[in-house]
């Protein structure tokens, strides 16, 4: 591939950002953090309060209308959490798992709106779906409102307890690391991040009313927190090539923050910091994973799961003891030509950068038989 051909996907996702869905009162708290703001962003900005008008309004709708139920909700006590690093394959993964019909899963309206959603998704999504673009900003995965989501969007729309108020403050590296280490937090903010988790599980539970899968890279540093929460809860860990996942990482990063940001989008250090996560990541997963009660935890490597799978579902099934085996293997079935279709972006090799990627990641690399980059090669994302 050459040329144009041969660079990675970038579009836009159009005028609505992440912090939209936020009630005003968390927008106040939002200027707290001294976000970047430049008038070359004037349209998200002059968005915000009035999305926020509308969002605190239909929140107190939704109060009135389903508090009590909400309230009473029990969520089912094993969830299933996707684990893994931005760009390792999450989204694949949590797209296969959410064909079980007896799932559940948080949609992109409802992790981006979700005040409200047990309200308004309906109408606003029949309304509002040509708005949406036809595929994420960053890559070819398709978009539409009833797409699985990951739940993390929920999490910084309603607490800001999340690392994605990086593109408020992408200079600020402490600022949106802070929420992987939930035990060294305020006891204020730990709090918050715990009722938010429970109300937007309970929400969905009230919504769909089936088991869930939930999936959030943020949710690798926090294993711990999610057992104490769900003691019984299974989750799924996937990996991929560092050096695939490095390059990812840096284009989903430039690609949202540019699409997200209040301001301007510097984030120095990028390289860096995408390894300094990453490995921080590895080393939370590798500490923690032994919490898990055992038949609680299956592994897949994303070049497996791409190539076959049938077969890396089959097995995930077995190793959780999951029910609804033949009707996800129907669904799968029927959708592998479009998965074999499926277009990556695709990366020239910086041999420095593979260099510093393996000399950091050399664990992983060896833990997962990846070989050694000799820089040969395009790389695919």
């Amino acid at each position: 591939m050459t040329g144009s051909q041969n660079k990675p996907k970038r579009t836009s996702q159009g005028g609505l950002i992440l912090y939209h869905g936020m009630k005003l009162s968390t927008m106040l708290k939002l200027l707290k953090l001294k976000p970047s703001l430049r008038w070359s962003r004037w349209l998200q900005i002059g968005l915000m309060p009035v999305f926020g008008l509308y969002n605190s309004a239909m929140a107190t709708v939704e109060t009135l209308l389903f508090s009590r139920k909400i309230k009473r909700t029990e969520i089912h006590p094993e969830p299933i959490f996707i684990l893994g690093y931005w760009r390792s394959g999450t989204t694949l993964l949590h797209n296969l798992m959410c064909l079980n019909p007896r799932y559940a899963y948080p949609t992109l309206y409802e992790t981006l709106f979700p005040w409200h959603f047990l309200s308004t998704e309906t109408i606003n999504t029949r309304l509002t779906a040509w708005m949406v673009p036809e595929s994420r900003p960053m890559d070819n995965v398709k978009a539409h409102w009833q797409a699985p989501q990951e739940d993390e969007f929920a999490l910084c729309t309603m607490c800001l307890v999340s690392p994605y108020t990086l593109p408020l403050r992408p200079f600020d590296q402490k600022q949106w690391t802070r929420s992987f280490r939930l035990d060294e937090l305020p006891a204020e903010d730990r709090k918050l991040w715990f009722d938010t988790m429970i109300h937007f599980m309970k929400k969905l539970t009230v919504r769909h009313g089936k088991p869930l899968i939930m999936k959030s890279p943020s949710h690798t540093y926090r294993i711990k927190q999610l057992l104490e929460l769900f003691p019984k809860a299974k989750f799924v860990y996937i990996c991929r090539n560092p050096f695939d996942v490095f390059n990812s990482a840096l284009h989903l990063r430039n690609t949202m923050i540019g699409e997200n940001t209040l301001g301007d989008p510097y984030h120095p250090d990028a390289e860096q910091s995408v390894i300094e996560t990453y490995m921080e990541a590895w080393h939370a997963y590798q500490r923690d994973k032994s919490l898990i009660p055992e038949g609680n935890l299956a592994e897949v490597k994303y070049e497996d799961l791409a190539a076959d799978p049938l077969t890396e579902i089959t097995r995930i099934y077995g190793e959780l003891n999951l029910d609804g085996l033949d009707e996800v293997q129907e669904k799968l079935k029927a959708t592998l030509h479009e998965h074999k279709e499926y277009k990556k972006n695709r990366f020239e090799p910086d041999r420095y950068w593979q260099q510093q990627v393996y000399t950091h990641c050399r664990e992983v690399y060896e833990r997962y038989e990846y070989p050694p980059p000799d820089g040969s090669d395009t790389a695919a994302a």
